[in-house]
């Protein structure tokens, strides 16, 4: 799920970009230092969007840097619990799959995939249907369910979910069946 939520940070800037454009080199160092960061309370930030406030600037001793506090708004991704989501299979083993959902990773067990799918292994390895309707490999998209996270500090572990209506391989009309 997206969210539009306003952060606070503060930044460090070398005195070499005192200047006239202060402010201009303070959102760009801002947006280099947190766009695309996970945050395992806030999410994925996936774009900043403004910054509100710029604080005034205290001199660290011995160093000459300036410590800015910035209040800034930014749109973070965080996926739930129960969470619908869409994404591309990355990795089949016989322990289940992994697929990107934009940047967060979930794992699918070979316990959570329906129980008429299969294993096979070979020169492509899969997740197959009895009758070879179904085949779930390596760049495949599938509609998955996220059945449970873990939160770290900088990190965000999800376990997902495609035994269940309408889950599974995306664009074929037998998935979820």
């Amino acid at each position: 799920m997206f969210f539009h939520i306003r952060l606070e940070r503060n930044l460090q800037l070398h005195p070499r970009f005192f200047g006239p454009q202060l402010r201009d080199k303070l959102v760009e160092k801002l947006i280099h230092d947190v766009e695309g960061t996970c945050s395992g309370r806030h999410g994925f930030v996936v774009a900043v969007t403004g910054v509100d406030t710029i604080g005034k600037g205290l001199i660290r001793d011995g160093t000459g840097y300036v410590t800015f506090p910035i209040h800034y708004q930014c749109v973070v991704f965080r996926p739930f619990k129960g969470e619908i989501l869409e994404g591309v299979v990355t990795l089949v083993n016989k322990m289940g799959f992994f697929a990107e959902a934009g940047p967060v990773q979930i794992f699918v067990s070979n316990h959570l995939i329906p129980d008429d799918m299969s294993f096979q292994s070979g020169d492509v390895p899969c997740y197959e249907t009895s009758d070879s309707s179904v085949r779930i490999q390596k760049d495949s998209e599938v509609r998955l369910k996220i059945v449970g996270t873990r939160v770290d500090a900088t990190e965000i572990f999800c376990i997902g979910t495609i035994k269940d209506d309408f889950l599974g391989l995306i664009g074929d009309p037998t998935a979820g069946a």
